[in-house]
């Protein structure tokens, strides 16, 4: 494999093939375009990088979705640790900025007419626990059977299944209202 020989051309290829794959589903995940072009670029670095791990029976569309999902969730908790930072550190005196992050999300797949209610869907998806968040993304974002999900989150199909139940679950729950109200 030419990757594993960090060929430029064959990296050029692979990002190629699956920049789009990657940013939506960092962007489904994350649900800002700025910070899901920078993960979606430390995704590739990490598959540069890290090419002489990957095994060579595995199927490479799934390690580099892992690697994706994985840098997805990191940065998500990487904000979270310092939301929690900002919220402690002026009862200490000391002051800092966070990044304003509350705008409202719409993913570039949607069409116009569907904009209010994409953005109302991906905010309670962001609040989904992250297996469930990453499953349903996966799945029903970017169309990938339970099989590929299962196998990108290294997890067994039922789990996959159980997981996208209590996603669904969770999103009627959370959204039940809205969609009462607004049809």
């Amino acid at each position: 494999m030419q990757l594993k020989q960090q060929d430029a051309q064959a990296f050029r290829t692979l990002v190629h093939d699956y920049g789009d794959r990657v940013f939506n589903t960092v962007l489904g995940i994350l649900q800002h375009r700025e910070n899901a072009e920078d993960v979606a670029q430390e995704v590739f670095t990490e598959v540069f990088q890290s090419i002489g791990q990957f095994k060579e029976g595995a199927k490479l569309s799934t390690w580099v979705y892992r690697i994706a999902v994985t840098k997805a969730l990191e940065f998500i908790r990487a904000k979270n640790r310092k939301k929690r930072a900002g919220f402690l550190l002026p009862l200490f005196g000391m002051e800092e900025t966070l990044e304003a992050g509350n705008a409202p999300f719409y993913h570039p797949g949607v069409i116009m007419e569907n904009k209010q209610r994409s953005a109302v869907l991906f905010n309670a998806i962001a609040k989904l626990p992250e297996q469930q968040q990453a499953c349903f993304v996966l799945n029903k974002v970017e169309g990938l059977s339970y099989a590929e999900v299962a196998e990108i989150i290294n997890k067994p199909v039922s789990a996959v299944e159980s997981l996208l139940v209590r996603a669904r679950q969770n999103l009627q729950k959370w959204l039940g209202d809205y969609y009462k109200e607004h049809g």
